[in-house]
């Protein structure tokens, strides 16, 4: 476990990407947008905010969809503009030898959680040989042992895949067999909340007193429906706010143009 330490300060902006599907060409096609653009729309949007800079950047998952290595040169680029550190975790798209090159390439920071005062924001890999997600014994036990070892007064954690069902067509390729990692959370009262992406679909919900936030995609949103469909909304991305008194917000943004 890396933990990149944020100096300390009463509020911390955090920003949530996820779901990039980037191909080679940052003119590419996906799901008829063109994820590229938006990307770079979104990442200039965030970096434009001069009144409001984010503290870090985390993006959860799906950075490539054609699995090149030539996405994640083009993200390497996209990212020149945003002047914070950026962390990133695996998506049933991505490539970990891409993804350890990536890690190497300022401003990504090869950490697996941030320590902002009173909190820490804890990356989870749920990535399996299927697009569906897993967190076998090991990762247990590892999650176990970072909280076992770490003095923050609360937890958030991250992951690609969403750790409940939603009713609707991305559950085929949900978290499998999630009620062990629940179970762990039970036992553990200073974890918060868990973030995710995977389902291109903006919204919040309760479970076991634990606040579950799905992040909406940079590239397009997946209808809540049991067929496939998408939608175009533009790029859009989560915005987090956490206090040293223990608070937490969030807000889904939407970039227009």
């Amino acid at each position: 476990m890396t933990v990149l330490t944020l100096a300390h300060k009463a509020r911390y902006q955090i920003v949530q990407l996820s779901d990039c599907h980037l191909l080679a060409d940052i003119d590419g096609d996906y799901n008829g947008i063109k994820p590229g653009r938006y990307l770079q729309q979104a990442l200039f949007a965030i970096a434009a905010d001069n009144a409001n800079p984010p503290d870090a950047v985390i993006i959860s998952g799906d950075l490539s969809q054609d699995h090149s290595f030539q996405s994640y040169q083009l993200l390497a680029q996209l990212l020149q503009c945003v002047r914070c550190p950026v962390l990133i975790l695996p998506g049933n798209h991505d490539d970990y030898a891409h993804l350890d090159w990536l890690c190497r390439q300022a401003p990504v920071v090869a950490a697996t959680s941030l320590q902002l005062a009173t909190w820490q924001l804890m990356l989870l890999d749920t990535k399996t040989d299927t697009p569906a997600g897993g967190f076998e014994r090991a990762k247990q036990t590892e999650l176990l042992c970072r909280f076992t070892s770490s003095s923050a007064e609360q937890f958030w954690l991250f992951s690609h895949h969403h750790p409940l069902p939603l009713g609707s067509a991305i559950d085929k390729h949900g978290w499998l067999d999630a009620e062990p990692f629940w179970q762990l959370l039970a036992a553990e009262p200073r974890v918060k909340g868990v973030a995710h992406g995977h389902c291109h679909h903006a919204y919040s919900k309760q479970h076991q007193q634990i606040s579950v936030v799905g992040c909406p995609a940079s590239s397009v949103q997946f209808c809540q429906q049991h067929a496939w469909q998408t939608i175009d909304r533009g790029p859009m991305y989560c915005q987090w706010f956490f206090s040293d008194a223990g608070q937490v917000s969030w807000q889904f943004q939407a970039t227009n143009g």
